[in-house]
């Protein structure tokens, strides 16, 4: 079975342009076509979600078996429409995913577009493809001035803290140590009696 987890059971594409079978599994294969051929499509959500349970299934076969298989080969004529991405998919594809311990391709959900359908659009992309990321990388602003100047700041604010508040301790201390507590006994005994 696949070395990641990932759910196997079929699901099936909610909205079709002509109901019949023939016409979703034509849409299908032309979906998992178009994701060897640019390795990012733009479907509606529903229909790449069930796209790509056949393309992880197809490159994960590709790479466990190779090109040698009768079977395997057979798979990729049958999802490929495209004959010479038989060759991409082997020579380009199973090289690049071969040490892969997760999914291959990734699903995103975009936003809805106005005035559209109402439909949550996908993009579902191989990993490792040429194009720039979907979701941004974060910017590392720990190195920003006003980041570096407000954690000095910080700094500077609560090691003051630390010092006058051991310094009120220590005076205290003083304080206290420098009355004789004979003293203090024979002070409180006088102030009860008068």
């Amino acid at each position: 079975m696949l070395r990641f987890k990932h759910r196997m059971r079929p699901r099936k594409i909610t909205v079709v342009a002509a109901g019949s079978p023939e016409e979703r599994l034509k849409r299908l294969r032309q979906l998992v076509t178009g994701l060897i051929r640019y390795e990012r499509v733009e479907p509606t959500y529903s229909q790449a979600d069930e796209a790509r349970q056949y393309a992880e299934r197809l490159l994960y076969l590709a790479i466990k078996n190779g090109d040698s298989h009768q079977p395997t080969m057979e798979l990729a004529n049958f999802w490929l429409l495209e004959k010479d991405l038989v060759h991409k998919l082997f020579k380009v594809l199973v090289p690049r995913y071969k040490n892969y311990k997760t999914c291959y391709t990734d699903l995103h959900k975009l936003a809805i577009t106005y005035p559209g359908y109402g439909s949550h659009n996908g993009l579902l992309e191989l990993r490792g493809n040429p194009w720039p990321p979907v979701i941004a990388k974060q910017r590392d602003t720990k190195q920003l001035l006003s980041n570096v100047l407000l954690s000095a700041a910080r700094r500077d604010y609560y090691n003051n803290k630390q010092k006058s508040q051991s310094t009120s301790s220590v005076s205290k201390n003083e304080f206290s140590s420098s009355v004789d507590p004979q003293q203090e006994d024979d002070n409180s005994a006088h102030n009860k009696q008068g």
